[in-house]
């Protein structure tokens, strides 16, 4: 099953004026193997731009680099795939754009999402939130006990996403994921690359 190991998720905002750039190239240096660009915020021009520069930076990592919701972009920047909400275009119709050589996220909360992404396709799932997260309000919670069922019912990849901490993984670490998404707990720091260091001694 494929691993998606230490997986950043982008949020300027937690940056505060620091470069984009350099702080997500710190995190691929301590070993981040999947990178999602995810900025609320920005134009498509700007997106689009960021886009490109990190698929550059992925390439020179060996990191997977995954675009949140903009297939059209996806598509431009030549990544590696693009992660979908329940809000979104279904998995069925982004499959049959990306093609099979990318890989299609979708997030859900419960078994029957799971269940219903997987049977459209979805190469994985992104469980969520599994804490209290100030990064995404609207995310509904997930139980730890829901995140196992979810693992019993779905055979493909998941990567748990929401509030994720160093002091509260090791609960996530008995339910068979593939993949640990983090925005501010490492993205706020001041050494990001120390920070995933710590993370991967973590997560191992």
């Amino acid at each position: 099953m494929k691993d998606y190991g230490l997986y950043i998720v982008t949020d300027s905002k937690i940056l505060d004026g620091r470069d984009f750039h350099e702080c997500i190239e710190d995190a691929l240096k301590g070993g981040a193997k999947t990178v999602q660009l995810r900025e609320k915020y920005a134009t498509g021009a700007e997106f689009l731009q960021k886009a490109i520069k990190l698929r550059t930076l992925t390439k020179k990592y060996n990191a997977m680099f995954i675009i949140n919701d903009r297939v059209d972009i996806a598509m431009i920047s030549n990544a590696d795939g693009v992660h979908i909400g329940q809000s979104d275009i279904p998995v069925s119709y982004v499959k049959s754009i990306v093609g099979k050589e990318r890989i299609v996220g979708v997030s859900v909360s419960n078994i029957e999402e799971a269940k219903i992404a997987k049977l459209n396709g979805a190469d994985y799932i992104g469980v969520g939130a599994m804490f209290n997260t100030s990064t995404k309000l609207d995310a509904k919670s997930v139980s730890i006990e829901t995140l196992k069922n979810i693992r019993k019912e779905i055979d493909i990849p998941i990567v748990a996403i929401g509030g994720l901490q160093l002091d509260n993984i090791d609960l996530l670490k008995k339910c068979d994921i593939q993949g640990y998404a983090v925005v501010s707990a490492i993205l706020g720091n001041d050494d990001i690359e120390s920070e995933c260091d710590k993370w991967l001694c973590k997560i191992k």
